[in-house]
């Protein structure tokens, strides 16, 4: 979330709905989210989703959960994109875009800050927790996904070569480091679960689909010198899964409630 120039722009957001569903710029579409968020009671309660992309995941939190979901990103597309999926809808949620850095939200504004492989566009992982610890209430819950590296030090040749085939904003970091930094932001009962195995193998499956039959479908939405760079993406990518060197993480951590 740190680029100029949008990193998720129109042809991105039409590619990703061919393969990840309309609404989602990250894989497992609402089953994930639904996983991300299991076990926590959002009626009523004021959820930041934060790095929201176009809006799939805040839209089914509102409707299904019952929260009052507020989407923020640094892309200009894609809130657009996710106003016009509320305005479709007829959706009570809001949704806001802002610049890199500090959130333009007051203290203690939400009562639960989600967010779904949107972190990792975030290099200062110190700084992005001290702001999330900020904009929760006491006694609020953090809990997201992101794609993380599996350990500490310097990544692969296999990874660098990834990481440089997306052509992204890719801050990645260890299991090891967003523990220390939600900890340092006051974060406790602090958990990271990996998600490679499941990836791993959806993954494969995206990339069979894409490389068959949804070949037809994202070349009429994207044309095919796009499709085609995405293959060698997702190629590159496969690599880095299999060695488990490329972790999705599904991340939570409370804020302390205030003392009596």
């Amino acid at each position: 979330m740190t680029a100029v120039e949008p990193e998720y722009d129109d042809r991105a957001i039409r590619f990703l709905a061919v393969l990840w569903g309309e609404g989602y710029l990250s894989p497992g579409g609402p089953g994930e989210v639904a996983r991300v968020l299991a076990g926590l009671d959002l009626a009523g309660r004021k959820l930041l989703d934060l790095g929201c992309g176009v809006g799939g995941g805040a839209l089914q939190i509102a409707r299904t959960r019952g929260a009052r979901v507020t989407g923020y990103d640094v892309e200009a597309p894609v809130i657009a994109a996710a106003k016009a999926r509320a305005a479709a809808e007829a959706a009570d949620v809001r949704f806001v875009l802002g610049r890199p850095g500090p959130l333009p939200f007051a203290d203690a504004a939400f009562d639960v800050v989600f967010s779904k492989d949107a972190l990792v566009h975030v290099a200062d992982k110190e700084a992005l927790f001290a702001e999330i610890s900020r904009v929760l209430k006491p006694g609020g819950v953090f809990a997201a996904s992101d794609w993380l590296i599996a350990h500490e030090g310097a990544p692969s040749p296999e990874m660098r070569a990834y990481i440089a085939a997306e052509g992204l904003s890719f801050g990645m970091a260890s299991p090891a480091r967003y523990a220390r930094a939600m900890t340092a932001a006051g974060l406790v009962a602090v958990t990271t679960e990996s998600r490679n195995g499941w990836y791993r193998a959806q993954a494969r499956q995206e990339l069979e689909r894409l490389a068959g039959p949804l070949y037809a479908e994202a070349v009429s939405a994207v044309g095919e010198d796009y499709v085609q760079k995405n293959l060698k993406t997702w190629r590159a990518m496969q690599i880095v899964l299999d060695t488990g060197e490329h972790c999705p993480t599904h991340l939570r951590g409370w804020k302390p409630p205030e003392a009596a």
